[in-house]
């Protein structure tokens, strides 16, 4: 509700329409029908100096800017909420079904590596694709269906089988994160920050959100029964998703955002374009490398939180408590951000975000009991919510409009990949340095995040690389 109460603060004069889309790759200028006269707008209704008419183009072919918004923040966060509690259903599934648990550590691999080619496909397609809802609607409903049917399998199948569907998850599930390239279409530049304020609160929501209703479900009607809950937010998203404005960005002969222009750096292209932009450009250079290098401690925050509730002397499951302190913390400082945060702030609130969050965990070494780590873990969710805003929002004032969304599904595959990596290295060290020891690791990534990213922020700027031909 709270999502929906700031979104409410979005509306304008009652009647109007807006419509956002792309003409050229090198300008966002376009041209559509305006109430008082044909005016140059650009993507998010900025007009070009000296330009007179009102600011916002209008088309009373997309649905209100007032309504845009709440359908997509609905039915991308259903959509993340089964994604992000679909690990939780899966792991309580398969321990009910078979006593074995570790067997959910298989699946949950084989959705995770296809994400790394399938996300900057996805991205791609939906930056370039004519009609976006019909390829946006086709991969949540294989998300669904792939998710409902792993679900109804898991522990009951053949392994092999399992892990064959568990892949068609990670060829499908990267569409929840491309969701949010679609934002410049409808949301009106001057109200971008606030959006992408806003858009951080629904993941942080769904981090919340899906494996509390995983484990809900699993205490009230059996383990085995846990990804009922999460099937059924999926179809809701997905019964929402086709109500979205989904304008296309247009096109003309020999411009980047057609057709043509995937098929000058063949598939080698569409694979690595959006990382080619992502190190060619200072700023996402900087980001994506602090990012990285702190969600690859970030990845050990699961475990180690189990076991720092352990060491301080509460049960296990507080580790759980832990992590949803983590989670509110951070849904919390997406919404503030979401009142503040503008680009031009982007780039010290990445930085000072990154040490802050460093900082709170560090504090969680030395918190004699529950209460105080809950505080500290709270403490860094605050301090994580504004970064991942700022994230947001420097991809989309960086990136070539025609990259957008490759841009954010290769940089949340490379988030993945180094979160799998952190992982892998708290399991690895847990019994050498203990749980004091790996939080003060954790926060070690952050301070090195943060050094590295401000470091390659202050470093001269580059001259910028054609990114097809650098592709072809």
């Amino acid at each position: 509700m709270s999502l929906l109460r700031g979104v409410s603060r979005f509306s304008s004069a009652p009647g109007r329409w807006s419509r956002t889309v792309r003409n050229r790759p090198t300008s966002l200028v376009t041209r559509c029908s305006c109430v008082l006269s044909v005016t140059p707008c650009s993507l998010g209704g900025r007009r070009p100096a000296g330009s007179a008419g009102p600011g916002l183009c209008q088309d009373a072919g997309v649905p209100g800017r007032t309504a845009a918004l709440p359908l997509h923040l609905t039915s991308a966060t259903l959509l993340r909420v089964s994604a992000e509690g679909v690990a939780t259903a899966l792991v309580l599934t398969v321990q009910a079904r078979t006593g074995n648990a570790a067997t959910a550590g298989y699946l949950q691999t084989a959705m995770t590596l296809p994400y790394i080619l399938s996300g900057p496909v996805i991205g791609l397609a939906l930056d370039r694709v004519g009609r976006p809802r019909r390829i946006a609607v086709a991969l949540a409903a294989g998300y669904a269906v792939a998710t409902a049917l792993l679900l109804a399998t898991a522990g009951r199948s053949p392994l092999v089988l399992a892990l064959l569907v568990a892949a068609v998850i990670g060829c499908t599930e990267p569409i929840v994160v491309a969701l949010t390239s679609l934002l410049p279409r409808f949301v009106p530049a001057e109200r971008l920050s606030r959006a992408y304020g806003l858009e951080a609160s629904s993941y942080n929501l769904a981090g919340i959100a899906g494996p509390g209703l995983a484990a809900g479900f699993a205490s009230a009607a059996g383990g085995q029964y846990a990804g009922v809950v999460i099937i059924a937010v999926a179809v809701l998203g997905l019964l929402t998703l086709p109500l979205l404005p989904f304008p296309g960005p247009t096109s003309e002969p020999g411009s980047a955002g057609g057709s043509g222009t995937a098929g000058h750096g063949g598939w080698f292209s569409v694979i690595t374009g959006g990382l080619v932009v992502l190190a060619e450009t200072r700023v996402l250079r900087a980001l994506t490398v602090a990012t990285t290098l702190a969600w690859m401690g970030f990845g050990g925050v699961a475990v180690t939180a189990v076991l720092l509730a352990e060491h301080i002397g509460a049960e296990p499951s507080a580790g759980g408590r832990l992590l949803v302190a983590l989670a509110v913390g951070s849904l919390i400082g997406s919404l503030a951000s979401s009142r503040w945060l503008t680009p031009k702030h982007g780039e010290p609130v990445m930085i000072a975000g990154l040490l802050a969050f460093g900082t709170s965990l560090a504090a969680v070494a030395a918190a004699p009991s529950l209460t105080w780590a809950t505080v500290a873990f709270v403490a860094a969710g605050v301090s994580e919510g504004p970064v991942f805003a700022a994230t947001l929002m420097l991809r989309q004032r960086e990136s070539p409009p025609e990259r957008l969304g490759q841009v954010n599904t290769t940089a949340g595959s490379l988030k993945i990949g180094a979160s799998a990596v952190g992982a892998a290295l708290t399991a690895a060290s847990a019994a050498a340095i203990g749980p004091v020891g790996l939080i003060l690791a954790i926060a070690a990534f952050q301070f090195a995040g943060a050094a590295a990213g401000l470091l390659l922020l202050v470093l001269p700027r580059r001259k910028p690389v054609d990114v097809v031909k650098r592709g072809s």
